[in-house]
């Protein structure tokens, strides 16, 4: 135990990877993801959306500031292995009181507590480790000292939040998270996030994306519930798959030609573009995917619970609606941003993709469940099979003949 308090930090090199335990340490989001979709689902209307996602954006921040810490030194061994579990398990703990940190009446204030102290915890003990790996880097040192203070304003509306609850927690959250991440692009221009590793860095957001999308396919197991399985279950589930698949597939068939310009430029152009593609773009990809997890849930849950002869079920709400085709459609604002701070490049289909899908919500919504569903699934096919053409003659991201080049 000494031995560990007596270590020094490792610092990562060029070309450092993601490591084991930093997988392990995503397991604790994977929970955090699962109730967000759970707490949405459980009582679906548009004020439920909006809470979702400013947790969401909590579990992001809790997320990226450790993959920026990863990147500047190993978190696999010595204190700091121990520091990021503790970490560990203060998320775990604000997973289990999501459901209820919006609730009101008597009781409710203890789960709202809980989850903010969780979150302060994660935030203090990343920006003392963060410290003390970043010993003798005068920039980086400067850099998280100016971010510390915004990120310690941020807290006094966070917990006033929590203490009056109802709109006031939606509006203190909201101007906390707005603190937060402002604090971060201030920090960002005044004196820059230097990027270490930036093949760690890009493997550690698609694996993100990935834990995501697995929510995607959770959803449909949680839908069904005890629930009956048949033909349109089935068909459903397979749909959902097919979603999954066409999404992942948008964003990993740019992911390696991002990666290889994050990895060609250097000093503080690499810093910058690190956080504004991949801290900043990479979360309306998370919330896009956690919406279509919703919507798929409340598709397979109708389903499940009807007689077969219900082939298509119910119209949609418009909750789940907006859930499976606006959550698409924020997925692909994301894809479309990513690429334009990489590669530099975007093609036209990518920008009015996002559009498209938002033009094809009024009619999901008075369409059977089932049917809409097949209706995004077939627009995302299209997309992927376009694009996949395209590539296939040669042309790829960069050279597309109807790249616009930003």
């Amino acid at each position: 135990m000494g031995r560990i308090f007596r270590s020094r930090p490792v610092v990562t090199k060029e070309t450092h990877r993601t490591t084991l335990f930093e997988i392990f340490f995503d397991l604790v989001f994977v929970f955090g993801f699962i109730r967000v979709t759970e707490f949405m689902s459980a009582r679906p209307a548009p004020m439920t959306l909006v809470q979702g996602f400013l947790v969401l954006l909590l579990l992001w921040n809790s997320w990226l500031v450790y993959s920026w810490l990863g990147n500047q030194a190993r978190i696999d061994v010595g204190l700091i292995r121990t520091g990021v579990t503790v970490a560990m398990a203060a998320v775990f703990l604000a997973g289990l009181v999501i459901p209820d940190v919006w609730k009101s009446g008597p009781g409710a204030l203890g789960p709202r507590l809980i989850l903010v102290l969780a979150y302060i915890v994660v935030r203090v003990i990343h920006l003392v480790l963060y410290h003390w790996a970043a010993e003798g880097n005068r920039q980086l040192l400067r850099t998280i000292r100016v971010y510390a203070l915004s990120t310690a304003l941020s807290w006094i509306p966070l917990v006033l939040g929590a203490v009056f609850g109802g709109t006031a927690q939606i509006l203190l959250w909201t101007a906390a998270l707005a603190v937060d991440l402002g604090g971060g692009v201030v920090a960002s221009v005044l004196s820059g996030w230097p990027l270490r590793s930036p093949g760690h860095f890009t493997e550690r957001h698609s694996l993100v994306v990935i834990i995501a999308l697995g929510e995607s396919l959770i959803s449909v197991g949680a839908g069904i519930g005890a629930g009956m399985i048949h033909g349109p279950v089935l068909v459903a589930a397979l749909l959902t798959l097919a979603v999954t698949v066409c999404l992942w597939w948008l964003y990993s068939r740019n992911a390696v030609a991002a990666g290889e310009e994050l990895t060609m430029k250097s000093g503080a152009r690499r810093g910058r573009v690190a956080a504004d593609a991949y801290t900043v773009a990479h979360f309306p990809l998370i919330a896009g995917i956690i919406y279509v997890a919703l919507g798929v849930e409340q598709v397979l849950a109708d389903l499940a619970h009807h007689e077969s002869s219900d082939t298509a079920g119910l119209r949609l709400d418009w909750t789940p609606a907006v859930a499976l085709f606006g959550g698409t459609a924020l997925y692909l604002v994301g894809r479309a941003t990513f690429l334009s701070l990489t590669v530099r490049s975007v093609a036209p289909r990518q920008v009015l993709a996002p559009a498209a899908v938002l033009l094809l919500l009024p009619a999901g919504r008075f369409l059977p469940g089932l049917v809409a569903l097949g209706l995004l699934t077939a627009f995302l096919v299209v997309l992927a099979g376009y694009e996949a053409a395209i590539r296939g003659r040669g042309s790829g991201a960069r050279s597309d003949p109807d790249v616009t080049v930003g």
